[in-house]
């Protein structure tokens, strides 16, 4: 079966219809105002699958090398984190 894309508003009222279609096989993309936020795939792909499915369309492209370390691109001034930053501007 091939990919189908559904506006999240009928989504909400094709939920069902929705989930038998990826129970046989398909991929439902979720989109909202035209733009896509979710995919919903079957249960049973493997890892692998839903890698590759995700590199044939162009979502995700790894050469399968490991990943280096990664370095914040910022560094906090003081003693604040940003998770410290955050939580003070929500109270």
């Amino acid at each position: 079966m091939k990919e189908r894309s559904i506006g999240i508003r009928e989504l909400k009222s094709k939920l069902s219809e929705c989930v038998r279609d990826v129970k046989r096989g398909a991929t439902v993309v979720v989109t909202e105002r035209g733009r896509r936020v979710a995919r919903l795939v079957p249960e049973g792909d493997s890892l692998d699958d839903r890698l590759a499915l995700l590199a044939k369309t162009g979502a995700m492209q790894w050469s399968g090398r490991r990943l280096g370390r990664a370095t914040p691109g910022v560094r906090p001034r003081g003693q604040h984190t940003l998770a410290d930053i955050i939580v003070e501007n929500r109270e």
